[in-house]
């Protein structure tokens, strides 16, 4: 539903969008990328009297998954990503380290995302769409007119492809053949930075609108 509760924490010191996303207040709730923070996260989730259900990933870099083992042990709810971005699950610590950073684990995955299936959580079905590009196993999660689009599309700009596994082209071609295919009226909830619309994006973003040549 339109009306459906999505909260967001920018998480950490990559500025990371975490979402809580549910049907209602005070009702059971998804987590779509828990990237960091998790004690501020869990608070969040407290004061709005949600109860976790599952942990969504768009995909595994480092700044989208550094909350997921401390909240699916502290809620005991499964951890869900597409399995092409496992590969990013593991040394977390050693990946932190590159950026000075410290104190991460490698999250347990408990599902496999498979492109096109639904996820019924939190009495919300949520669409999972492969896209990748920015990682090789990326997907954005369709909810009612909602696109959960991780690091794909901002408001602006587009995902960047010089972390591993990423690849121009076929980010391109994600946004063009996917992203380009639904309602101006989609809101997209980015990983990072604010809210936008499709139709928002194809007029103004020089990467959308054909401004820039790539």
């Amino acid at each position: 539903p339109r009306n459906m509760l999505v909260e967001c924490l920018v998480t950490g010191p990559f500025q990371e969008n975490t979402y809580l996303v549910a049907a209602e207040e005070g009702g059971p709730c998804v987590l779509i990328d828990p990237g960091d923070e998790a004690d501020r996260i869990a608070a969040r989730i407290d004061e709005l009297e949600l109860q976790p259900e599952i942990i969504l990933n768009t995909h595994g870099h480092l700044d989208h998954i550094g909350a997921v083992p401390d909240l699916r042990e502290r809620f005991s709810i499964p951890f869900a990503i597409h399995p092409k971005d496992a590969f990013l699950l593991h040394d977390v610590e050693k990946q932190a380290r590159m950026f000075g950073l410290s104190g991460y684990r490698d999250p347990e995955v408990d599902r496999d995302l498979v492109a096109g299936e639904t996820v019924e959580a939190a009495g919300l079905a949520f669409r999972v769409v492969f896209t990748p590009g920015h990682s090789p196993g990326h997907v954005t999660f369709l909810v009612d007119g909602v696109a959960f689009g991780g690091d794909c599309l901002f408001a602006g700009s587009i995902g960047r492809t010089d972390l591993p596994g990423g690849d121009a082209a076929t980010l391109k071609r994600t946004l063009m053949d996917i992203f380009c295919s639904w309602p101006d009226d989609t809101v997209v909830y980015p990983g990072h930075g604010p809210a936008t619309t499709i139709g928002r994006e194809r007029g103004t973003n020089p990467f959308l609108s054909g401004a820039y040549p790539w």
